[in-house]
């Protein structure tokens, strides 16, 4: 017997989550070592370890509660990491020095695997005077290109992908810039990019008035408000960003607006965060808590959610006492605080189960009766502790309960507060949980509807070889298991892309109400929808008390959305009489067939002496032109020395052979660039250099630079008319960077590949 409820949940907890040896044995034996492990970490903090280690154990047990990736996979493991996904950075001063130390904090939490946001509105405007330098100043977004760089270079380190958020205010005048940065494929690339708008903005929006762009009192531009709203929609309905952040209403609405100011979010947008915030994340699988799914009698079990939450609120304080910090900075401010994120997974599948249909105002009443019984028990929760422990340093009983959301809370929660004080500042947020919801069992993620009710997967197996295995929603394995294999799924089964837009903007709204942080959410757009309707969108967004909101289009920049079997069940493989069997939804790719060898190539040689080798190693580069551009076909990889004979022949026909496939080749010199000897690497011409193999990498990205075929050192192809996939006519996503698959998708404002699980946002 095993506790997983799909293969694809095991295979997830093998990857990404169970403890093992540095050579790969395993040290988690079961799923059930994991849950003790992590139980038992964070009962070390208790007077009682072992009490509450057993009451921890039962709430992890059958995936009822999901710490954030960083817990499951880090506590209880002696290693030096933080259990904390993400971090605000501090505010970012206007001086060269200033920024510098910036980038030096942000590089330093990377290593450690968190993700970061910054508020870049703190630098004066591109053109600005510097004074003492008579010089003029480079823009934020000059030095976001230097956050991008070191972002690249953390990640090629072989740490975790990096991820950043950016944000710039509205009236900050350079935001135009900001807006249109994304509409170049191969700028930013590691950054989500929001725009900060203010109530004041969105009234000039609305009575067409003028908007000043201003810095530090002086004005640099006065534009119609109407007008940039405008280029924000336009960026966001081409390129998919900038997101929107109501950051007035953030502010507005935080318990703490008595002692801090918010300007920036982590990567996913969930955690509006002051400088140094931490997010400490966490969700309540309702899809674990319906009890006779599927039947006239469908109910949610409120008290075994209410025992769950409050278990959960006391493991997640416990975190701010078990983890690790990057910097002494986020620690002092967790400590100072103790705000925790517990959310929710398994939404729309609970809703399901209920026989609801996701989107309509029913399933939007009950989702905020839900959230609202969470915030209570997690409230209640966090005032026993503060009893038991005391109240979070910072905490002033009247400023507290006259501000944020402790305004609208029933009257015996605010009266316990008063007496009692309160452990944690924030206690509600709903985080991105694509990858902890297929662990899970594959259940709906976080308040997002179904994507797809059934799938069909590509795993690869340790012998190089493929099986096919079908992924199927959890609702829809519950209901086989109640109606029979075969049931026809009922009408209320609808997913992301069937709903309209303004029924996603409607459950967002009704959860918004009762999370006092925000909502990692995405809004599927049709293809074909008009601008007008798409801004509608945004405007709903704002008008229905959303903290911001995260579209998704799909069109030719941004990938289309994968297929969805209109039968709802997995899509069938297709026969082609070229290639092996293909899935219509992009799972597994072929590309064309390899290009013919001209007769005659064009080509450089390039020489690369390394230190303390007694022969250089020379590299020739030949290239193909198509569609009247050049792009590598080949390379030879020739030494006198011996010792690199077996693996410069290696090397020589396995490049040759990915170039003469054709599409995106550039990956080579990432992976390439990625290579660490662990003997140490070498300086040449001042650079560092992590391996010989890092260096030849360098030299491939030269060449491919020189030829015009990539933008320029870490940046993205120029364009490449050759990356055209064949037998395939059903829509597909964006290639994934992890396993090459064409299945990334928009799952809570983050791209996630649905093959491997792979997140942008990491």
């Amino acid at each position: 017997m095993t506790r997983f409820a799909a293969p694809i949940a095991e295979q997830i907890w093998d990857m990404k989550y169970r403890l093992k040896e540095a050579d790969g044995t395993p040290i988690d034996l079961s799923v059930e070592d994991t849950w003790r492990r992590i139980a038992r970490a964070l009962a070390e903090v208790e007077a009682e370890p072992a009490v509450w280690e057993d009451r921890f154990y039962a709430a992890l047990e059958d995936f009822k509660y999901l710490p954030a990736g960083r817990i499951t996979a880090g506590a209880g493991t002696a290693r030096s990491v933080t259990l904390f996904n993400c971090f605000v950075m501090g505010t970012i001063p206007d001086t060269m020095g200033g920024i510098f130390d910036m980038l030096k904090e942000a590089a330093l939490t990377m290593q450690q695997g968190g993700g970061i946001g910054y508020d870049f509105s703190t630098i004066r405007p591109k053109g600005a005077p510097v004074t003492g330098v008579a010089a003029d100043a480079s823009g934020p977004l000059s030095f976001m290109d230097v956050w991008d760089a070191m972002c690249r270079t953390i990640m090629s380190a072989g740490s975790r992908r990096g991820a950043m958020m950016a944000t710039m205010r509205c009236d900050h005048p350079d935001i135009e810039a900001f807006i249109g940065a994304k509409s170049d494929s191969a700028r930013l690339r590691m950054f989500n990019l929001s725009v900060l708008v203010t109530d004041t903005f969105m009234e000039a929006v609305k009575a067409d008035g003028p908007w000043d762009l201003q810095f530090d009192g002086t004005v640099y531009h006065t534009v119609q408000a109407r007008d940039l709203w405008n280029r924000i929609m336009r960026a966001t309905y081409d390129y998919a960003e900038p997101g929107v952040i109501f950051i007035d209403r953030i502010n507005k609405a935080n318990n703490l607006n008595y002692v801090e100011t918010i300007a920036a979010t982590n990567p996913c947008g969930e955690q509006p965060l002051p400088p140094y915030g931490a997010c400490l994340l966490g969700s309540v699988n309702l899809a674990r808590l319906v009890a006779e799914p599927f039947t006239d009698a469908a109910r949610l079990d409120e008290d075994a959610l209410d025992e769950l939450v409050t278990c959960a609120v006391r493991m997640m304080d416990n975190v701010v006492d078990a983890s690790r910090f990057p910097l002494p900075q986020q620690e002092a401010e967790a400590q100072a605080k103790r705000r925790i994120g517990l959310g929710v997974t398994g939404l729309a599948d609970a809703l399901l189960m209920m026989g609801q249909r996701y989107g309509s105002e029913e399933a939007a009443v009950q989702a905020e009766g839900w959230l609202k019984r969470i915030a209570r028990a997690a409230y209640l929760a966090s005032v026993d502790l503060a009893k038991e422990k005391g109240a979070f340093p910072l905490f002033d009983a009247e400023k507290y309960l006259a501000s944020g959301n402790m305004m609208a809370m029933d009257e015996d929660v605010r009266s316990a507060v008063r007496e009692h004080g309160i452990r944690n500042a924030l206690v509600t947020s709903i985080a991105p949980t694509g990858t902890i919801s297929l662990y899970a069992g594959n259940v709906s993620s976080g308040i997002e509807p179904v994507f797809a009710y059934a799938y069909t997967r590509k795993v690869l197996q340790k012998d190089g070889t493929r099986t096919e295995e079908e992924v199927v929603d959890y609702a829809v394995q519950m209901y086989r298991a109640v109606h029979g294999e075969d049931a026809e799924l009922p009408d209320y089964f609808v997913n992301a892309q069937t709903l309209a837009p303004l029924e996603h903007v409607r459950m967002q709204a009704a959860a918004q109400k009762w999370v006092d942080s925000s909502i990692s959410k995405t809004i599927n757009c049709p293809e074909d929808i008009s601008f007008e309707d798409f801004k509608e969108v945004y405007m709903a967004a704002y008008e229905t008390g959303c903290k911001g909101c995260t579209t998704y289009r799909p069109n030719d920049v941004t990938g289309s959305v994968l297929s969805v079997s209109e039968e709802k069940k997995a899509p069938e493989v297709v026969a082609n009489s070229d290639a092996e069997p293909q899935t219509p939804h992009g799972d597994v790719i072929y590309m064309s067939e390899p290009f013919d060898r001209p007769e005659h190539l064009e080509g450089n040689t390039y020489k690369l002496k390394w230190p303390d080798s007694e022969h250089a190693i020379y590299l020739t580069i030949n290239d193909i032109i198509v569609g009247g551009r050049r792009r590598p076909f080949e390379v030879f990889i020739n030494s006198k020395n011996m010792e690199h004979f077996a693996w410069t022949v290696a090397l020589t026909r396995m490049i040759s052979a990915v170039f003469r496939r054709g599409g995106d080749v550039s990956f080579v010199v990432e992976e390439l660039k990625a290579v660490f000897d662990p003997r140490g690497g070498a300086w040449v011409q001042g650079k560092y250099i992590p391996s010989i193999l890092a260096a030849i990498g360098g030299v491939i990205e030269r060449h491919m630079i020189a030829i015009g075929f990539l933008e320029g050192e870490g940046k993205g192809l120029k364009s490449d008319p050759t990356a055209k996939v064949v037998g395939l006519d059903a829509p597909r996503g964006k290639a994934c960077p992890s396993c090459g698959q064409f299945s990334m998708m928009m799952v809570e404002g983050c791209m996630t590949c649905s093959s491997c699980g792979h997140s942008k946002c990491g």
